[in-house]
């Protein structure tokens, strides 16, 4: 049943927003194994819609403080300041990449090579686990070096939160700065990929499926938004108490399946 697809979507969706995994390797694999071929930009829309509130939702307390602060001339307002130009730095790398080969990258969503990029993000969790302990925070340096990480992310099969956790922990950020500042810097990325491809749907007239399966995009989309705020939550615990490398290993299975039958 169609419903039951997207529902299933929605939850690899905000699942794998949030886990290192990768969700647009497992949106592809997912879609791929559902028979539901074309890509819909409606539902896409509306599913990174949903785990960008998700986001919002989870850090509500820290994006208040900041937006508080923001605008106030005292040594909280100063570091409001300089933490979000430090997101603002991160997102730099990405919104080049993205902008300059949207088109390219779209053109290598295939179960073959998500299958080798998700390989790359299990070397990606087992290097950061060999890194020490780190009690730094983030400054413009780490956070454009992170940055780095969440731009080469975009390629399918390459798990974003994987990539910057992974990142950050390399260069010695603490555990629990590393998981708020990669998923808090996640929401330009996403509200920037959610509006470009909103900007394809409307010129392109509507939904380009030609399913317009409003039950399904609502399943889709709630799921989405609840998997995604789960998902967050427990990878904030999981980051500051345990390491990552049980997800290198299902990366690697999934990613050595996905080359052999893709």
């Amino acid at each position: 049943m169609e419903e039951l697809a997207y529902l299933l979507l929605g939850l690899v969706q905000g699942l794998t927003e949030f886990l290192p995994v990768s969700s647009s390797g497992h949106l592809t694999l997912g879609q791929a194994l559902l028979g539901l071929g074309e890509e819909d930009l409606t539902f896409t829309v509306l599913v990174h819609g949903a785990t960008a509130l998700s986001t919002v939702v989870v850090f509500r307390q820290d994006l208040m403080s900041l937006a508080k602060h923001a605008f106030v001339i005292d040594e909280n307002g100063a570091q409001a300041r300089k933490y979000l130009l430090m997101l603002a730095l991160s997102a730099v790398p990405a919104a080049v990449v993205g902008l300059g080969f949207k088109e390219q990258i779209e053109s290598l969503a295939s179960p073959s090579f998500v299958g080798a990029m998700l390989v790359v993000t299990a070397c990606i969790l087992f290097l950061s686990q060999r890194a020490q302990a780190g009690n730094a925070s983030v400054n413009p340096a780490r956070s454009f070096g992170i940055g780095i990480a969440q731009a080469l992310a975009i390629l399918p099969g390459v798990s974003r939160s994987g990539s910057t956790i992974g990142a950050a922990l390399i260069l010695g950020v603490s555990r629990e700065e590393a998981a708020r500042f990669s998923f808090l810097m996640a929401l330009p990325p996403i509200a920037g990929a959610t509006l470009l491809t909103l900007k394809d749907l409307m010129e392109a007239g509507g939904d380009t499926s030609g399913a317009g399966n409003v039950v399904g995009y609502a399943l889709g989309t709630v799921a989405a938004f609840v998997s995604g705020w789960a998902a967050c939550t427990w990878m904030i615990r999981l980051v500051k108490r345990s390491n990552l490398a049980g997800f290198g290993v299902y990366c690697l299975v999934a990613g050595v399946l996905a080359l052999i039958f893709g």
